[in-house]
């Protein structure tokens, strides 16, 4: 379904973008052509181009030839937690708590920094299993032993839980303990046990800021050779930070996209970037769909401040829908981004710290980037109708491409670059 913008009526949009059809937008994905380990070699991986309509097959190592001279690339700098933990009743029934984001402390870092005690919004695998009862498990970290507890406080939404982390050793944090017990939390449709080669694989080379539960797999393919090579190319590299939630993996399970509920996911932008963002004039280049949900919503909370100055900090967020809810305003990027550097400066804040749900989808106008680096991304989700609100039609066409060359799919697959 395309979306028509001409003789633009605010309610017969939304209307429109609500009742696309999510069966529009599947194909049929070989068993064999999902990658279930990364290639030894990172930068070797394939590279899809697409560039104005052509399609050539590349080597990744080969995507610095490929990318206009002075553009700026955008990366997400999330680091994956070991979000999987299993603790084992005195019965020896298994269950398995997939902690999805902090609670109390709501702030990451404070969280991860937790000597004694903290909450998160988990996921419980074996549920029925697990009643009222706190879960131990028995540790032994440099040299001492270590009772690390789970407790059920509540159910929250979307079928998670609150649940109570504690452990009996002040000189160990939450995160040393994540890091001791914890296990990296490899995408379900692997169909297989996380191995110590994930922990390596699963990471991208630039990450630093511990909160993902799933990797940002569009950057798993660059290198330090790749960068040098972007650099003597003069192309500059940026970062911003989204903890990418276990929601990038849900299916859309209503048959139009208006029952789907997107997840909401944290980011941080320094100010600095903003300011940056608000004057680059050459072409901006997405790392990964969650750089892209970033730098676009971005731009919807500038117009949010254009709108309304003294708007208040928990008003900021995106919704899923103000993309498509919003009346269309023609700010421009610069006049958009300025106004929301302006905003935190008056606030004396030197990033922006908040959240993001929105959903790009087919209709939507991009008015960040002009182009993406990302990965083949499976059937029916909404990572592939982001890709078809940038490509059009056109994503059929690469698809059917990439099958017939035999592309390896998914997070430990080939990548693309498409450029407009």
């Amino acid at each position: 379904m395309q979306v028509s913008t001409t003789g633009f009526n605010l309610k017969i949009y939304m209307n429109q973008v609500q009742n696309i059809s999510i069966s529009d937008y599947t194909y049929a994905l070989p068993e064999e052509q999902i990658a279930t380990y990364a290639l030894p070699d990172r930068d070797h991986s394939r590279l899809l181009i697409w560039k104005k309509g052509e399609i050539k097959d590349e080597r990744f190592d080969h995507l610095p030839d490929y990318l206009p001279s002075d553009s700026m690339l955008v990366f997400n700098n999330t680091r994956v937690i070991r979000a999987r933990l299993f603790f084992y009743k005195h019965t020896g029934a298994r269950i398995e708590i997939f902690c999805l984001e902090p609670l109390d402390p709501v702030e990451y870092t404070q969280s991860f920094s937790k000597t004694d005690r903290c909450i998160w919004k988990c996921i419980v695998g074996n549920l029925k299993k697990w009643k009222d009862e706190v879960l131990v498990q028995t540790l032994e970290i440099n040299g001492k032993q270590v009772f690390f507890k789970a407790e059920k406080i509540k159910e929250s939404d979307s079928n998670a839980y609150e649940i109570k982390f504690s452990w009996d050793n002040p000189l160990l944090t939450f995160a040393e303990i994540l890091e001791f017990t914890g296990n990296i939390p490899i995408p379900p449709y692997l169909h297989r046990e996380s191995e110590e080669i994930d922990l390596t694989s699963y990471q991208t080379v630039y990450s630093k800021i511990k909160g993902s539960v799933a990797a940002p797999t569009a950057g798993l393919h660059f290198t330090e050779a790749v960068f040098e090579a972007l650099k003597k190319k003069n192309i500059s590299c940026e970062e911003v930070t989204l903890h990418v939630g276990a929601g990038t993996f849900q299916p859309v399970k209503s048959e139009t996209i208006g029952g789907h509920e997107m997840h909401t996911e944290h980011f941080i932008v320094s100010r600095e970037l903003i300011d940056q963002l608000a004057s680059f004039e050459a072409k901006i280049i997405a790392v990964g769909t969650t750089s892209v949900r970033t730098l676009e919503s971005l731009y919807f909370m500038g117009c949010k401040v254009i709108t309304n100055p003294n708007i208040d900090i928990e008003q900021l967020p995106v919704n899923q829908w103000d993309p498509y809810d919003l009346p269309k305003l023609n700010y421009s990027r610069h006049e958009a981004f300025e106004a929301l550097s302006a905003w935190l400066q008056e606030r004396n804040l030197t990033e922006l710290n908040s959240s993001t749900q929105i959903i790009i989808l087919p209709g939507y106008t991009f008015s960040v980037i002009g182009g993406m680096v990302t990965n083949f991304h499976q059937p029916q989700s909404t990572l592939l109708l982001l890709i078809a609100a940038f490509l059009g039609d056109e994503w059929k066409r690469i698809y059917v491409h990439a099958l017939s060359e035999n592309y390896r799919f998914l997070s430990y697959g080939d990548s693309n670059l498409y450029l407009k």
